[in-house]
């Protein structure tokens, strides 16, 4: 079977666990050398060593997206290690606390926005420079259902993923020309650690994370999400730019 992305350079933020896993092995399954971040080095090395172990080429690199310096030294990484960098998923979040909205904190507030939206625009920021240089490349964001109507409780989280829909499309129209597509997927109750410690904390708080709120009547795999995450990255979807593509179930139909 013909692998397409051969030869090509994939970044994976959040690849220790969940969709980023999921996202890392199916980039190297297709070909490409994945370099695999995650601020957990357990779950990262796990992650590269699975590559590995089905014969692919990835390294992983220790990274908190919050913090600029190693944001930058990230797509070094990349560089130096392969010379280039054609993709990026911009995949690390976090959900935060849960509760009605004048109950949350600030510190709280703080700590969603600024790894779901500020650490997505700090990826980008170091990304596009390096694929304006080669001509070219493609970034892919994780939102969220959660970035296109409300879920209950979880303030912070639904206002920085439905900032990072925003992101998302200035920064595709702003690169359009220069060859850069830039795209979110947007997914739903998704069977992942994140998806799991919602349920335990409450049903009541955060409804859609329940499988029966979507209209296939299942929560849905990481894999399901890597795949499309993929195919935004492939000539196959050379024409799109700037979507906020739902995978999930039709949750937000």
């Amino acid at each position: 079977m013909e692998r397409i992305l051969e030869n090509k350079v994939a970044l994976v933020t959040g690849a220790g666990s969940g969709m980023g896993r999921a996202s890392a092995l199916e980039f190297a399954a297709q070909g490409a050398k994945v370099l695999v971040v995650d601020y957990v080095p357990q779950g990262g090395e796990r992650t590269a060593a699975v590559i590995k172990d089905k014969g692919g080429e990835a390294i992983f690199l220790q990274v908190d997206v919050t913090n600029p310096a190693q944001v930058e030294a990230m797509v070094k990484k990349a560089v130096d290690t392969w010379g280039r960098l054609d993709f990026a998923h911009n995949n690390a979040g976090i959900e935060g606390t849960f509760g009605p909205t004048a109950e949350g904190t600030l510190d709280n507030w703080n700590r969603v926005l600024g790894t779901n939206l500020t650490g997505v625009w700090l990826c980008m920021k170091y990304e596009i420079p390096q694929m304006l240089k080669q001509g070219g490349g493609a970034i892919v964001n994780t939102a969220s259902a959660a970035g296109l109507r409300a879920v209950d409780g979880l303030s912070a989280y639904c206002a920085s993923k439905h900032g990072l829909i925003g992101l998302t499309k200035v920064a595709s129209r702003e690169y359009a020309k220069a060859k850069i597509r830039i795209n979110a997927v947007c997914p739903g109750p998704i069977e992942t650690p994140m998806l799991q410690r919602i349920i335990d904390v409450s049903r009541t708080l955060a409804p859609a994370s329940t499988a029966g709120a979507t209209p296939i009547g299942r929560s849905g795999k990481a894999e399901e999400v890597a795949r499309a995450v993929v195919w935004l990255c492939t000539d196959a979807a050379s024409y799109v730019t700037g979507v906020a593509m739902p995978v999930d179930g039709g949750y937000v139909t």
